[in-house]
């Protein structure tokens, strides 16, 4: 999920509808920028968290195997979506967690990936760590910023994010069958909140009229 305080008055090139600048040649880092403010990418990311929910939901038979290799590549791709975000923030003490959470994602990735054969127990203290970590940081970014518009949405998905972790981690399932089930579910609620986040900035650009530089809303 990404965080983003409210349009600034026109101070720059207008933006297009998603909420990037169109036609604006730059450095890498500007490019990132861009495509971080984008509602687009916020909910690219929720995309990005429901595939896998519903597929092991649908698939709830599946090995523990194919179970970490889902999770180990949800949580890279997230990781992903998470560090563009950070370029679309401004002051250095607001990147700062997001670059946690997306080192974060990426690091607990590449440990299911690495040992897709682990343990339920180990997966579940992956995952629940995660959750857990990710929603306290974007529950910090969401009170500590400026002028944020639907506050309300950023922090229900924080709180969510953060029970999560802790169900994940407090009710250890005892199968990879229910583990899949209660990380599926997880993941639909999480991916299904974070594209209503996207609609409500999709919202607050059109409202502002599109213009001026619009941040992000921390991710979870």
């Amino acid at each position: 999920m990404t965080v983003s305080r409210g349009p600034a008055p026109r101070t720059g090139p207008e933006h297009s509808p998603d909420g990037a600048v169109p036609d604006q040649a730059g450095t890498s880092a500007e490019v990132l920028e861009r495509l971080g403010r984008s509602w687009t990418w916020i909910l690219g990311s929720a995309v990005a968290t429901l595939v896998p929910g519903v597929l092991v939901l649908v698939w709830p038979d599946e090995t523990l195997h194919v179970l970490a290799v889902l999770i180990g590549l949800y949580l890279l791709v997230i990781g992903s979506f998470r560090f563009v975000a950070v370029f679309a923030r401004d002051g250095h003490g607001e990147r700062l967690p997001g670059l946690l959470i997306a080192v974060l994602y990426v690091l607990a990735g590449v440990l299911c990936l690495r040992n897709p054969l682990q343990t339920i127990a180990a997966l579940s203290l992956i995952v629940g760590v995660v959750w857990l970590v990710s929603g306290i940081l974007t529950l910090y970014t969401a009170i500590a910023a400026d002028e944020l518009p639907h506050r309300g949405v950023v922090l229900g998905l924080a709180v969510l994010a953060i029970v999560a972790g802790i169900v994940v981690l407090a009710l250890p399932a005892e199968s990879a069958r229910a583990l899949t089930r209660l990380l599926g579910l997880w993941l639909v609620l999480l991916g299904l909140a974070e594209a209503a986040l996207a609609l409500a900035w999709r919202a607050a650009l059109r409202k502002s009229g599109i213009t001026g530089r619009p941040e992000t809303y921390p991710s979870v």
